[in-house]
């Protein structure tokens, strides 16, 4: 199999893939870094994880060896940082729905790179926009049902409480803290959820996950993982998913439904422990070698270089 070069210079692209290889115009996946950072409430470093996670993969190897494939070959345009300059959060946030939808609205399969997760309200709302009705798979620690958190709606502890109050459905994988509301309103409305303690829940995962609506945007907080191999994250919970397990799910979901988006939020990298970013970059790998397995290739898409 063929190598892709690597390519040299200060921009960070994810996998460092060279010019040929990460047109926008060719490229079927899109990596749009967010250093958003707005309401953290522990330990802050977030609007660092994005970079970090394209450092990290230029040493991930381009061939993937469960699938014996190379995602790379699909094509993967990395763009320039996006921070929206409005100071509200709400403005912020619909600021960062009208970039993603531009990607989503020119057919391509957009990757987020947070940044704090109250940002995945926008490429969700974006995707609906452009997919039209969908579910949500989020594997986090937290429930993030909040109403509000240190007075704001918008927190990153507020996030799926705003998908919910759209209509959007949703299954939560991983979840093990969460406010006594949260877990009133999870029993209130039999919200679909795979609790920590009962991971690795594979059966339970799929049986939910056929609940959900034919097309999904995944959603992955980093603290879903034990801190003993995520310990960059701004609020780490003991317990959590472990590497193989996890990559089981994720691929079972790329296999029965269609993942239409995603995003990687919460990366708050350690000086001198890059093993954190360097899974973070893994994960989002797997990923696209999911997709490029289970998700056919749309008409018109661009040739592999």
């Amino acid at each position: 199999m063929q190598d892709a070069p690597a390519v040299e210079g200060p921009h960070e692209n994810f996998l460092g893939l060279p010019e040929e290889a990460s047109r926008y115009e060719t490229s079927r996946v899109v990596v749009l870094p967010v250093p958003f950072e707005r309401t953290t409430s522990y330990g802050k470093g977030t609007a660092l994880g994005p970079e970090a996670i394209l450092r990290g993969s230029r040493q991930v190897e381009l061939w993937e060896e469960m699938l014996r494939s190379e995602p790379w070959r699909m094509g993967i345009a990395t763009l320039p940082p996006f921070l929206p300059a409005e100071h509200d959060l709400e403005a912020a946030l619909s600021a960062i729905e009208a970039e993603a939808r531009r990607h989503l609205e020119a057919g391509k399969f957009l990757v987020t790179l947070g940044g704090e997760h109250s940002l995945t309200t926008g490429p969700v709302r974006a995707a609906r926009a452009v997919h039209g009705h969908l579910g949500v798979v989020q594997f986090d620690a937290h429930a993030d049902l909040r109403a509000e958190y240190e007075g704001t709606p918008w927190s990153h502890a507020s996030v799926m409480r705003r998908l919910h109050e759209d209509g959007i459905p949703a299954l939560a994988v991983g979840i093990r803290a969460l406010s006594d509301e949260e877990g009133e309103l999870i029993a209130a409305r039999d919200l679909p959820t795979v609790w920590g303690w009962d991971l690795p829940a594979r059966e339970r995962f799929t049986a939910l996950l056929d609940r959900l609506p034919e097309k999904v945007y995944l959603t992955f907080d980093v603290d879903f993982f034990d801190p003993a191999i995520m310990p960059a994250t701004g609020t780490p919970v003991p317990g959590g998913g472990s590497w193989y397990p996890t990559l089981e799910c994720l691929r079972d979901l790329f296999r029965r439904k269609t993942v239409v988006a995603m995003d990687v939020v919460e990366l708050a990298p350690q000086a001198g422990a890059h093993g954190a970013d360097f899974l973070a970059a893994s994960l989002v790998h797997k990923c696209l070698a999911f997709l490029q397995a289970e998700s056919p290739e749309p008409p018109g898409a661009a040739a592999r270089p």
